[in-house]
Formats: structure tokens, C-alpha cells, sequence
């Protein structure tokens, strides 16, 4: 049964992958100079655009430290087969300090975050039934000290110039991911995001104050799609041609 479900689950995500992608190739050059990786995963958002666009960089991030071990992991593979791209990876948050933070480490780890999990909330119940009826595992929160740097001091201190896409997806945590950018936003061509509409995650802020950040900063909306199965949203916001 669970296999089933995680076949089916992929085959859902693949053809919602495609729809972004689509968006991409319509919209930029197939060579890319560099791609921030906000909320790496295991590397899903890596491979992916490497199977659809030349890439030089890549700086990929993950908080998780069960994620990062699996992220290191395929990376090492996908670095094999796309040799003509640089591939850097870390073991660290991004927001809006340079601090230790405490992150919630989830057994589903797509809703690891820094941010605090509301168990009683309807959406949390919910997938924590699907969780053990499915893939027989319970939901289950661990918490640990994890380091936090702002994109602003990375992006200084590496002297990164220019970036083609930033992709973030950080349970609850995207604007203050954006807010640690400073002045540096304006580097940016395009701004992945993805943002809950649900209650599991408690976040001080609503998807208007992103979009009031990035419309503020010269950024246009150009892209909306809800995700299978989730209140959830992924959003492209372009930078406005001066």
C-alpha cells in the first residue's frame, strides 16, 4: 500500500513540477548563472532544474539535519551526472539573524521548520492519520538548536553578483528568509516561494505582506499554482524591467 501511494503521490508532483518549469523556459534563458536553494530537501528542486536548464552555481540550503543527510547524499550523485555545474551545500537556516535557533524537525520532513507546529490543529490530525495508515509512521516533532545566517551576509561575503532564481521553501518561515536579503533583493530576476494557507504552522504574518515586500522591492506576480492535496501555494514573482 505505501508504495503504491508514494508512486502515485510522484506521479501527481510530476506533472505539477512540469507546469513550474514550463513557466521557467517561457520565461528566461536556458543558461542560468546561479540558483539559491532555500529549503533544499533531499534535492528535488536541484535535479529538476539541472534536467531543464544549464546551470553554472547552485547554493543549496537545508536546516533539517535528516534532510541534509539525505541531500548530501544525492547530491553527490547529481553532481556525476551534471559536471558543468558547481554544486555548494549546507547544513544551515536562512532568516532574518545570524543566530541559533530552534527548529522542528518533523517525521514528515517536508514541514520541517523554525516555526512552532500547532498539534491540534485540523491539518496536522489529518496527515498524521495519513501518515500511519499510508507509510505506517507516526508524526512525530523533534526539536533542536539549528544555525541561522541572513542571505544578505552569505550573498556579501561570497560575492555572488546576480542571481537568475530564488527558491524558497521554508514551512512558514519565507519572509523572513526575504527580509534577511536587504538591498541584495534587487540581484534577483525571479523569486520562487511557496506559502501555507492552513494553521499547522504558526507564522505572524499573512501572504499579503509578502507580496506588499516584493511589489515595494520592483517585483511583479507572474505565476500561481495550488499544490495536490494542501492548502498551499507556490507563487513566481519577476523583477520588473527598469
Amino acid at each position: 500500500m505505501s508504495y503504491l501511494f508514494k508512486a502515485i503521490l510522484n506521479l501527481i508532483d510530476f506533472f505539477y513540477q512540469k507546469k513550474i518549469i514550463n513557466f521557467f523556459k517561457k520565461n528566461m534563458d536556458s543558461n542560468m548563472q546561479l540558483l539559491l536553494d532555500i529549503g533544499s530537501h533531499k534535492g528535488e528542486t536541484i535535479e529538476i532544474f539541472l534536467k531543464n536548464f544549464n546551470i553554472k552555481n547552485i547554493y543549496s540550503f537545508e536546516a533539517s539535519a535528516s534532510n541534509y543527510a539525505k541531500l548530501k547524499n544525492n547530491v553527490m550523485k547529481i553532481q556525476k551526472k551534471y559536471i558543468n555545474c558547481n554544486i555548494n551545500i549546507f547544513n544551515i537556516g536562512i532568516g532574518n539573524s545570524n543566530e541559533k535557533k530552534i527548529f522542528y524537525d518533523l517525521s514528515d520532513s517536508n514541514s520541517s521548520t523554525f516555526n512552532t507546529i500547532n498539534k491540534n490543529s485540523l491539518y496536522f490530525k489529518r496527515k498524521n492519520k495519513i501518515l500511519s495508515f499510508f507509510l505506517k509512521k507516526n508524526f512525530f516533532v523533534k526539536e533542536y538548536l539549528v544555525k541561522q545566517i541572513r542571505l544578505f551576509d552569505f550573498i556579501d561575503q561570497n560575492k555572488l553578483g546576480k542571481i537568475d532564481i530564488l527558491k524558497i521553501d521554508t514551512e512558514g518561515h519565507e519572509l523572513e528568509v526575504l527580509k534577511g536579503l536587504e538591498d541584495k533583493i534587487n540581484d534577483i530576476k525571479f523569486i520562487y516561494f511557496e506559502h501555507h494557507y492552513d494553521n499547522m504552522i504558526e507564522k505572524n504574518y499573512k501572504y499579503s505582506d509578502i507580496h506588499d515586500l516584493l511589489t515595494s522591492k520592483g517585483f511583479n506576480k507572474s505565476f500561481k499554482i495550488r499544490m495536490p492535496f494542501r492548502k498551499s501555494f507556490d507563487y513566481i514573482y519577476k523583477k520588473k524591467i527598469v
